[in-house]
């Protein structure tokens, strides 16, 4: 018996031993990224309509890493699509755009978002109607603030109506179902993605074919 618990006790420290070499290794391995790549991924925040046309419009984009769809701009917590699209929790469909500074920067987000969407439609883009279509920009601290409201100011006099772009400051991003993640890319002959969708995908990818993936 004392031979059999000297036995687990050895076995014990050897696996101990090897989950914390492992953990070491993986510590090492993420400074090392760090290292190599100084400029971390920073995250901008958009709501223009139906996040499906924004996301995959800000994809297409190199120095995007990602963008992710969501809910923003609300009260209610783990919000649903179904409670967000009924409006019933203030958020508007929304965009968390994950991207390098070092490759684009904020103010080239905002000219695409500017043209991914129309900003003088209050609470509606095109057929979806509601506040939780409605056009936002969540700052995340002054400086984006201030870059968005030059930004505003500039292409003011392009547009016919006034920009009724909401300027908010960023509280919380609630990432949507995973089925509305890359909606676009998997579902490209939905009637919604062929009519609506595609005609601004392709709009901001003709105006930006400079910096397209």
């Amino acid at each position: 018996m004392m031979i059999r618990n000297i036995s687990i006790v050895i076995l014990s420290m050897l696996f101990f031993a090897c989950a914390a070499e492992n953990e070491k290794k993986e510590k090492t391995q993420n400074t090392s990224e760090i290292i190599q790549n100084p400029a971390a991924i920073d995250t901008a925040y958009f709501a223009g309509g139906c996040f499906w046309c924004v996301e995959a419009s800000f994809e297409q984009i190199k120095g995007v890493k990602e963008a992710v769809s969501g809910y923003s701009g609300g009260e209610k917590k783990n919000p649903t699509y179904k409670e967000v699209s009924y409006g019933k929790t203030n958020h508007a469909e929304s965009v968390m755009v994950l991207y390098d500074p070092t490759v684009i920067t904020y103010e080239k987000l905002l000219d695409i978002f500017f043209v991914a969407h129309d900003p003088t439609q209050l609470n509606r883009q095109g057929p979806d109607v509601g506040k939780q279509y409605r056009s936002a920009i969540f700052y995340r601290n002054s400086k984006e603030k201030n870059i968005a409201l030059k930004k505003m100011n500039e292409l003011a006099p392009k547009f016919e109506d006034k920009i009724v772009t909401e300027l908010t400051p960023f509280t919380k991003f609630w990432k949507a179902e995973d089925y509305h993640q890359d909606f676009e890319k998997k579902n490209p002959n939905n009637r919604y993605i062929v009519n609506v969708s595609r005609p601004k995908i392709e709009k901001v990818a003709k105006t930006f074919k400079d910096i397209l993936k």
